[in-house]
């Protein structure tokens, strides 16, 4: 087990405790600390206000004075320090109405979400778990703190953040805990989509993913998500890690009928990009008859994103993508054709738009778009070589100008 970080910010919890408050690791660094896994994030608790917090440090930045949470930054780095605190009632299934101070350990921690996130350690690395955590980690359970109606009634994100670290760590879900998912699976429609997302990114990269996505299936989450509400999420099978972007588009290529918008979704740009460019690319697959299509279909989208369909073709067969010919697209057909590609984008062709209209001596138009398509396609067929003179040549007997 590694100590390393915590060791480099002992010194926050020691600093704390000589000012006469408490302080300790809290959440899922020691989760992952007991389970033997890398820790990455350290979150920090403590009895002192935020105000106290930031008399006690020299370097502090308030990014959540509201919350709690003072970002204390000590030998370069960052360190989140949050006041022990209490909730009010949730109106929104997300965020509490008020949020109180308190200076217990206990009151903190009985407010948070799974036993197993619900354990202290101080800087001498005792452990403090009130709730039998460390029990539910031995027995690979996920259950949450206290009841468990009143956890997903408090915050709906809850329940797709507990699916999450199922599909993460392979845990079996507790029976209250999945009923109490069942009884309030329709709030996650007040949830916004980008945390929905950000959770559904990590739930579908896990290795575990078959159960959790099973059991999304299972309490019928999807129809309370937007983009995924408008498909039939019960006729796809989803066994394997994939990237998000994929399952996207790979749902979308499965039930074409249906036109989900992605701006509902609230994604990136370059994502947005990406699943449309994946989608394409898997309607185009079947329609490769030729070598000459081959190598057409790589220059156009390249070997990475090819590969990566190649990768997932399991889930391409279960889910009744339509085929295409693996003695035309195999790995190491698209590795060897693309290492012969003679050129990689349009940017390494010799010539450009502007020694084209001196050389036809015409005026720039949309047909110039469509001349250095037919360029490109002839260097990559071999009728033509990439030197400027010979492009020049080609262009003015092979191109008819309108």
């Amino acid at each position: 087990m590694t100590k390393t970080l915590f060791e480099q910010a002992k010194p926050i919890l020691k600093t704390l405790q000589s000012n006469q408050y408490q302080a300790y690791f809290v959440g899922g660094s020691v989760r992952d600390y007991l389970m033997h896994k890398t820790i990455h994030d350290i979150d920090i608790t403590t009895s002192a206000t935020p105000e106290e917090v930031e008399a006690i440090f020299e370097k502090t930045i308030p990014i959540g004075r509201e919350h709690g949470t003072i970002n204390v930054v000590y030998n370069g780095e960052h360190y989140e320090v949050t006041t022990f605190r209490a909730e009010g009632d949730y109106d929104d299934h997300r965020r509490p109405n008020e949020v109180f101070f308190v200076r217990e350990l206990y009151e903190d921690v009985k407010r948070r979400d799974f036993t197993m996130n619900a354990i202290a350690m101080d800087a001498d690395f005792h452990i403090h778990d009130y709730f039998n955590g460390q029990q539910d980690i031995k027995n690979r359970i996920i259950r949450t703190v206290g009841n468990a109606q009143e956890r997903f009634n408090e915050d709906a994100l809850r329940i797709i953040r507990g699916l999450r670290f199922q599909s993460q760590l392979g845990f079996s879900l507790e029976n209250e805990t999945f009923y109490g998912m069942q009884s309030h699976i329709n709030d996650i429609e007040h949830l916004s989509i980008e945390r929905i997302v950000v959770e559904l990114k990590k739930l579908t990269s896990g290795k575990y993913v078959a159960n959790s996505f099973e059991n999304l299936q299972r309490l019928n989450a999807f129809n309370y998500i937007p983009f995924f509400k408008h498909y039939n999420l019960n006729n796809f099978i989803l066994d394997e890690a994939i990237p998000f972007t994929l399952l996207v588009a790979l749902l979308k290529v499965q039930q074409p009928s249906i036109k989900g918008n992605l701006n509902d979704l609230k994604i990136s740009n370059n994502d947005k990009k990406y699943i449309s460019k994946l989608e394409k690319l898997l309607n185009q697959l079947p329609n490769i008859k030729s070598k000459s299509d081959f190598k057409i279909l790589i220059y156009d989208y390249g070997e990475q994103d090819i590969q990566s369909i190649l990768n997932y073709m399991d889930l391409h067969i279960k889910n009744h993508l339509p085929s295409f010919s693996p003695l035309i697209i195999n790995t190491q057909s698209v590795k060897e054709v693309s290492k012969q590609l003679p050129i990689q984008s349009r940017k390494d062709i010799d010539i450009n738009g502007k020694v084209i209209l001196e050389a036809v001596n015409k005026q720039s138009g949309p047909w110039l778009k469509t001349i250095l398509r037919d360029i490109e396609l002839a260097i990559i067929d071999g009728d033509v070589q990439n030197i400027k003179s010979e492009l020049i040549r080609w262009v003015k007997s092979h191109v008819e100008i309108q």
